[in-house]
C-alpha cells in the first residue's frame, strides 16, 4: 500500500534519510522543515496536517543542542515538548500513526547493562528531560504511535561525530578522545529503513533501535580512523589518545553508559539493525560517492 507521509525535520540528518527512504518506497512525502511548518505553532500544524491528511507523520522535528539547552530550556521544551504535543493532537484528528523520534538521553546513563523499553527513565539534562516530556504527550494525547529511543547517530547529510573525526584526523596531529562513556552507533541509512518497517506495521510502542554492537567514543574514533583511511583521498594522521569525560567539562552531563536492549525488536519479530562497524563502512563508502559528486 501507499501511503500519505509527512516528515517535520526534513532537513536534518535523519529527516532526510527518511524522506529518501520513504520515497523509494513510492510513497507521497511531504517533507517539512522549519521553513514550511513552525511546529510550535498549533494552527500551522493544525492545518498543514488536515490538509494533507497524512496516514503517516515521522516527527524527526528535535532541539538537539545538547549544551544550549541547559542556558535555553524554554527554547527545549517548546520544540520538544509543545511541538510535539501541536503534532500528535493534529495527528489523532486525522487519525494518522504517529512515529516519534526519541534518545538515549531520557536515561541517566548510571547504569552498566543495556536499558530496556520500559526500564525506569530518569534524564539528567534538559534536552533528556524536554525529549522525555515529548515522548509522555505522544503517549496521552495519540491512540496509534511509535517511540523509537536511538543513540549516537551518523550520516551523510549532518554533522555528526563521524564527519567530525574525519576532518579533525586530517588537520591535527593528536586527538584526544573520551573513552569512559558506552554507546551504540546508529546510521541514519539503518534506521530509516526500520522506521519504515515499523511505521507500515501496527506494532505500536516504545522500541530502543540501535546498530548492534556497542563501543566507547574511543573505540569508535579508532574505527573511524581505520576504516576511512581505507577510502580514497582520506589520510587520518592523528594519533589518537583516550581521555576521561572529566577532562572534557560540558555544560551537559552526558550519559556514561547509554547501550540499549533492542528488546522490542525482538520480541515482535523485527529485523535488528547490522553491527555499528559494517554500518560505518556503508557510511565510507556512501561518504566518499558523494565526495566525489
Amino acid at each position: 500500500m501507499n501511503y500519505r507521509v509527512m516528515v517535520t525535520g526534513a532537513a536534518g540528518q535523519l529527516g532526510y534519510d527518511v524522506v529518501k527512504t520513504f520515497q523509494a518506497e513510492g510513497h507521497q512525502v511531504l517533507a517539512c522543515d522549519k521553513n514550511q511548518m513552525d511546529i510550535t505553532d498549533q494552527q500551522q500544524c493544525t492545518d498543514m496536517i488536515t490538509t494533507f491528511r497524512p496516514h503517516i507523520i515521522i516527527h524527526c522535528a528535535a532541539y538537539t543542542a545538547v549544551d544550549q539547552a541547559e542556558v535555553d530550556e524554554d527554547t527545549a521544551h517548546a520544540i520538544n515538548a509543545s511541538g510535539t504535543r501541536n503534532i500528535a493532537v493534529a495527528a489523532e484528528k486525522v487519525k494518522a500513526k504517529l512515529v516519534y523520534i526519541s534518545t538515549d538521553y531520557v536515561f541517566d546513563g548510571s547504569g552498566s547493562t543495556p536499558y530496556r523499553e520500559y526500564d525506569v527513565t530518569n534524564p539528567q539534562s534538559v534536552y533528556g528531560k524536554s525529549k522525555l516530556a515529548g515522548e509522555r504527550l505522544v503517549q496521552s494525547l495519540c491512540t496509534q504511535w511509535f517511540i523509537i529511543r536511538t543513540s549516537w547517530v551518523f550520516g551523510v547529510y549532518g554533522s555528526n561525530f563521524v564527519k567530525t573525526m574525519l576532518e579533525l584526523m586530517e588537520k591535527r596531529p593528536q586527538l584526544q578522545v573520551v573513552h569512559d562513556q558506552q554507546g551504540s552507533p546508529t546510521y541514519t541509512v539503518d534506521l530509516a529503513r526500520f522506521i519504515h518497517t515499523l511505521s507500515t506495521s501496527e506494532k505500536y510502542g516504545i522500541y530502543h533501535a540501535s546498530n548492534s554492537g556497542t563501543c566507547s567514543w574511543y573505540e569508535f574514533a579508532e574505527a573511524i580512523k581505520e576504516e576511512g583511511g581505507k577510502q580514497s583521498g582520506f589520510e587520518p594522521t592523528a594519533e589518537l589518545t583516550p581521555c576521561t569525560t572529566d577532562q572534557f567539562p560540558r555544560p551537559a552531563p552526558r550519559p556514561a553508559y547509554s547501550v540499549m536492549d533492542h528488546l522490542a525488536i525482538r520480541t515482535n519479530g523485527l529485523e535488528p539493525l547490522r553491527p555499528w562497524r559494517e554500518a560505518l563502512i556503508a557510511f565510507m563508502k556512501e561518504w566518499s560517492v558523494q565526495q566525489k559528486d
